[in-house]
């Protein structure tokens, strides 16, 4: 395949076409269609600016990515009440900590949604989620488009050409593997000892609230005593 033959349309739908592909090749969770030879094939052919390129393409992307994460955010109420409870330290630490994860899968090729997942399941801040997640989209899609723009048409063939069928599907098993997972050990995992070891102000509050309980029950028994 020539990578001219993966933008047919560019002079019809220009910019919206970028961003349209980048959406729809990032809503699908895990059923993998690359939209990176896309953007490498509208750097080739001159007609767009690059970083034009880079930023409509994240943006398509976050908002894409942007809905999955909402999923697993109110998806978590299907978890029963002591799940959640016992995710609360982890929720707190991903809300000081997780901007530099979706950053970091946002910027690599590594599959984004093991991690955005997660991240919804801990309730981390939506605008923190997305701000990091568009940083890191942008910096990548500059790297390849520049990449493209300095070394030419023969390094976007190069990508287009080693996108095979069979490449894509053991990353989209390894990815659901991975996330199942993950998610597995989320759920079962007692995140307040775990954490409690290394960052033992994420169960602080955890600690409050018991003593707190303890100090009203003691203040019950003590009045019935009287």
């Amino acid at each position: 395949m020539d990578i001219t033959d993966l933008f047919p349309l560019s002079g019809e739908l220009g910019y919206l076409g970028i961003f349209l592909i980048s959406f729809v090749g990032s809503i699908i969770v895990f059923v993998p269609v690359p939209y990176f030879p896309v953007i490498l094939a509208a750097a080739v052919s001159g007609k767009f600016d690059p970083h034009m390129i880079a930023i409509v393409s994240a943006l398509g992307t976050v908002i894409a990515k942007t809905i999955i994460f909402f999923a697993s955010y109110y998806g978590r109420r299907m978890l029963s009440q002591n799940m959640q409870n016992r995710m609360l330290p982890l929720q707190r630490l991903v809300s000081r900590y997780g901007w530099p994860g979706a950053f970091v899968a946002a910027a690599t090729p590594i599959p984004d949604d093991i991690v955005y997942i997660p991240l919804g399941l801990a309730r981390y801040s939506p605008w923190k989620f997305a701000l990091s997640t568009f940083a890191g989209k942008v910096v990548m899609n500059e790297v390849m488009v520049w990449g493209t723009v300095f070394l030419g048409r023969p390094l976007a063939q190069d990508v287009v050409s080693s996108s095979d069928n069979l490449t894509l599907l053991i990353i989209t098993l390894a990815s659901i593997v991975a996330l199942g997972l993950i998610i597995y050990f989320s759920l079962k995992i007692d995140w307040g000892k775990l954490i409690g070891r290394w960052f033992p102000w994420a169960i602080e509050e955890d600690v409050k609230e018991g003593e707190k309980k303890t100090g009203d029950s003691n203040s019950s028994l003590e009045k019935k005593k009287d």
